[in-house]
């Protein structure tokens, strides 16, 4: 049975991944300075990105991300697990992401998986170790006419 206080760490666990697809999405790299600790280690390499700190990584994502006009982050079930001060959370994610180019660009779409480390900090949970583990992409390209 669930305590209050496991409750509510699940709670802003929750709210800490979703805040992480919105400030992708609105491509607010300063936000993620609210979700990772300070010295968090970032994976992206399965899915073709940067390995890095959190400084490296928003560097990536700004010059990566302008290559797409537009692309959504939707996190599905997440299972966490936590234990004290630290937890990890493993969490599924589609994510289609539309390229740039001319009246009919092509779409990428890519399935995934966040493996996640967390701990609590005196502002609250904290990415402290993020790694992707790919589970498929696939680019569509345009509709014929």
């Amino acid at each position: 049975m669930l305590d209050m206080q496991e409750i509510s760490d699940r709670i802003e666990i929750q709210d800490l991944l979703a805040r992480y697809t919105d400030a992708i999405d609105r491509r607010d790299w300063d936000a993620l300075d609210r979700i990772f600790t300070d010295d968090a280690l970032i994976d992206y390499t399965a899915m073709g990105g940067a390995r890095g700190g959190l400084v490296e990584i928003k560097h990536f994502l700004a010059e990566a991300l302008p290559m797409f006009e537009t692309f959504q982050h939707l996190v599905g079930s997440s299972v966490v697990d936590i234990d004290g001060d630290e937890a990890t959370a493993r969490t599924i994610c589609h994510n289609p992401m539309v390229l740039r180019g001319g009246k009919d660009p092509h779409l990428l779409v890519c399935g995934l998986w966040y493996q996640d480390s967390l701990v609590r900090t005196p502002d609250g949970w904290r990415i402290s170790e993020r790694v992707e583990e790919s589970a498929y992409m696939k680019e569509e390209p345009p509709c014929p006419k």
